[in-house]
């Protein structure tokens, strides 16, 4: 498999995981609470672990690449814990009940009242991200390919119907007058930029990432710069128990119209590769909370 394809594997992957237990799930935390459930969260996390097939190979690859050895069996299991975890934290945040956890935050400091993107991956969780938003009174808007995770979103959205306004859904025609829009509102925009798509005439730009090139898309940072916008680097790495630590680096600021002529490839190049190098330091950080369960190096 090429690293192109083993980067685009996640588009054509149909998901796993039945629908009525996710409701299940949901049906029991908000009926039961936050802690008995998590209790059932330690079986689902060891059947995956135990039967997650490829899953449970690129976890392995990942964490072998992040940690320089051969991960241990209780590190393998606490990746597949960790994103349960998160999943299942997201109920109770999209219902605001922020008071089940503790945040902490870096770099809020250096976001002021214009509205800027916030360039994101699938490590972490977003949703944890979103809340430390809202708590210092700011609105985040998440860009987004909808095709994937079709499942764990239609029951989601239910729990919080509201949370459709604040998706910008990627590849309409009028996506990019409605970011502009958001953005001289004095919104953040929330991308995932680790990922590419099947039919991205974007492209990609190979970059070392944990020892070996992956291709990452040139097509976030390149919106960045349509959008003459900053770019700040984001992630909200779960702890254990109920901590987050939220952290907000730049990245790059295409906001000088002077400064981008004739420069904006070479800038947007640059932009990617501080992100990638951003990326990598946080996942050797935390390696539990990279959730990419699919082969993200070719083969």
């Amino acid at each position: 498999m090429t690293t192109a394809a083993a980067s685009r594997e996640w588009t054509r992957r149909e998901e796993r995981g039945s629908l009525v237990l996710l409701r299940a799930i949901v049906w029991l935390s908000l009926k039961l609470g936050r802690a008995p459930v998590r209790v059932l969260l330690r079986g689902i996390a060891a059947y995956f672990f135990l039967f997650g097939g490829r899953a449970g190979s690129a976890s392995r690859e990942f964490l072998a690449r992040c940690l320089g050895r051969r991960p241990t069996l209780a590190e393998q299991y606490r990746h597949f814990f960790t994103f349960a975890s998160t999943v299942h934290d997201r109920v109770f945040l999209l219902r605001d009940r922020f008071e089940l956890f503790e945040f902490e935050i870096h770099g809020a400091d250096q976001l002021d009242e214009r509205g800027a993107l916030l360039m994101g991956s699938h490590l972490g969780s977003f949703e944890a991200l979103r809340a430390a938003a809202r708590l210092v009174d700011r609105r985040v808007a998440m860009a987004m390919f909808e095709e994937n995770a079709r499942k764990v979103n239609q029951v989601l959205l239910a729990l919080a119907p509201k949370l459709r306004e604040d998706i910008v859904p990627l590849g309409r025609l009028d996506a990019m007058l409605e970011l502009q829009s958001r953005l001289e509102d004095g919104a953040f925009v929330g991308v995932l930029a680790d990922r590419t798509i099947d039919g991205d005439a974007q492209g990609t730009l190979p970059c070392d990432f944990l020892g070996a090139p992956v291709g990452f898309p040139l097509g976030p940072m390149r919106m960045a710069a349509a959008l003459r916008t900053r770019v700040f680097f984001m992630t909200a790495l779960y702890r254990g128990g109920n901590r987050y630590e939220i952290r907000f680096e730049p990245l790059a600021d295409f906001s000088d119209a002077a400064a981008m002529r004739g420069q904006r490839e070479a800038r947007v190049h640059d932009a990617v590769r501080e992100y990638v190098a951003q990326l990598e330091r946080h996942a050797r950080r935390a390696p539990d909370n990279w959730f990419n369960f699919f082969p993200f190096w070719g083969r």
